[in-house]
This record gives C-alpha cells, structure tokens and sequence, in this order.
C-alpha cells in the first residue's frame, strides 16, 4: 500500500485558499475573487517547509483551478510573478 502524498493541497474557498498542511504546519496560496478571473494576493510557505516544492505545488494548484473554471489570472504576489515567469505554459491565463 502507498502512503499518502504528504504535498496534497487542498483548496478552502471559505479562507479564499489553496494550502498544504504538513508537520502541523501551513503553507498557503490566497487569492481573491473578481468577476472573470482569480487574484493571487500571497503564498507563505513556513521556513521549515521550504525546499519541499510546496509553493510550486500551490501555485500549480491554483493556476490550473484558474483554467478549469475560465478565469484569468492576476498576480499580486511576487512568488506567482516569478513562478509564472518560469512556466510558460500558464502565460495563457495572465490577464
């Protein structure tokens, strides 16, 4: 039997986010909500988390909640602007 992914992100649309809980910690990705599309505000990932791959697993997340429903996406996060500048293939969704 596999052991669960410990990097599963789930999406709260009560808090307005995506986030990954982990060692009794939380990394967020938050957005808001405006009509046609999805702002990213921030994404926080505690200290001893990172190196882990769990901001691009909550960016990933969140870019591709952003194309499954038809929303573009605005960034107000300096996390997503570089992730988005590494991963072409979400350049699509920028507004």
């Amino acid at each position: 039997m596999t052991p669960p992914d410990p990097l599963t992100v789930t999406h709260d649309p009560t808090a307005a986010r995506f986030q990954v809980e982990k060692d009794g910690l939380l990394a967020v990705l938050e957005y808001r909500l405006e009509p046609g599309s999805i702002v990213f505000t921030h994404t926080e990932v505690p200290p001893a988390l990172e190196g882990q791959g769990i901001g691009s697993r909550l960016a990933r997340t969140g870019l591709d909640y952003a194309r499954a429903k038809g929303l573009k996406v605005v960034s107000a996060c300096s996390f997503m602007d570089h992730y988005l500048e590494k991963h072409p293939e979400y350049q699509d969704l920028a507004r």
